[in-house]
């Protein structure tokens, strides 16, 4: 049985997912080595959350987000966060920019409404939802 760590040891191999992979729970996953790894987690999960798995022979391996294309915004970030919160898009705030997943279409819509979009590729950390970290899957209000 595959263990989900909170934080690790000594691991001797990395996976690195972008972040519509690390949302699981039956998947084939490979390490950085080349060695697969197969997940099959009781209910779906979002393994930003985790910093690595332990195998059932006690090998310990990272879970690291992997890069990707993503967006990187300047500009009046209020009015810019609210027209990609407005669009449900996952955003990461860092400092004085917004980062989303590369898309053309929100590229254009934000470079009209004025901001500075420069493309890059690295590791997407967006935030959580309202409702608890991570991604959220709706709210239930019997969860309270």
């Amino acid at each position: 049985m595959i263990v989900l760590l909170s934080h690790l040891h000594a691991p001797t191999d990395t996976i690195r997912l972008d972040y519509d992979a690390r949302l699981v729970r039956r998947k084939r996953l490979m390490t950085e080595r080349g060695m697969a790894v197969m997940l099959d987690l009781p209910e779906l999960t979002d393994l930003s959350h985790h910093a690595g798995l332990r195998l059932d022979d006690g090998t310990e391996i990272a879970l690291e987000a992997a890069a990707e294309p993503v967006l990187v915004i300047k500009g009046n970030l209020p009015s810019l966060a609210w027209h990609i919160g407005n669009r449900h898009t996952p955003c990461q705030i860092d400092g004085d920019t917004l980062v989303i997943r590369d898309d053309h279409v929100l590229r254009a819509m934000l470079e009209g409404l004025g901001a500075q979009v420069t493309a890059d590729t690295r590791p997407f950390h967006p935030e959580g939802g309202a409702y608890g970290h991570g991604r959220t899957f709706g709210h239930d209000p019997h969860d309270h």
